[in-house]
């Protein structure tokens, strides 16, 4: 491990950075500060978090790869939500619920040929499931806020790396796709 050397940094690596940087203090912003004025509810921190993932995990080397992450970012969300809200209008959170639910969602990814957002899904129902258990008599509306927060991470960080590429290649002059 220590013979190994570091790779030089271009000047797109930097702008990356600090693109990427400056689109989770967005999210956060819009989180902490935008959301709640618009809606009337204050964010709570795993809302802020959940956004603020949602937001690195779609921000890739380029727009095809960052818009393609948003996609399964999105259904693997969608996945979750629908089946910890079913769940939770129906019975109250357990952790043998939890992992049926994990269990159900994997293998409905693997049907519907989405191996790759197995993972996803399963992060998804577990956030929901161990949030709703703190807070069991509003425990149906963790999939809606959950929902709500993946959406604003991901508009933020695709949007944000769109409009990266376009002022990074004017200023450095690389390409982007």
């Amino acid at each position: 491990m220590w013979g190994m050397g570091f790779a030089k940094l271009s000047a797109w690596d930097v702008a990356y950075a600090i693109d990427m940087a400056i689109a989770c203090l967005i999210t956060s912003w819009v989180m902490i500060f935008l959301l709640p004025g618009l809606v009337g509810w204050h964010s709570m921190s795993v809302g802020v978090l959940w956004a603020v993932i949602s937001t690195v995990f779609v921000y890739k080397d380029t727009r095809t790869h960052s818009l393609s992450a948003g996609i399964s970012r999105l259904i693997a969300t969608f996945a979750g939500f629908a089946l910890c809200l079913i769940y939770l209008l129906l019975l109250p959170v357990t952790t043998i619920g939890m992992g049926a639910l994990i269990a159900v969602g994997v293998l409905l990814m693997i049907i519907s040929g989405r191996r790759g957002e197995t993972g996803l899904t399963a992060i998804t129902i577990a956030i929901i499931m161990i949030i709703a258990a703190n807070n069991p008599q509003d425990a149906w509306l963790q999939p809606l806020l959950r929902l709500v927060d993946t959406l604003i991470g991901i508009s933020i960080g695709v949007a944000c790396r769109w409009v990266a590429s376009f002022v990074i290649f004017r200023i450095i002059g690389e390409e982007t796709r």
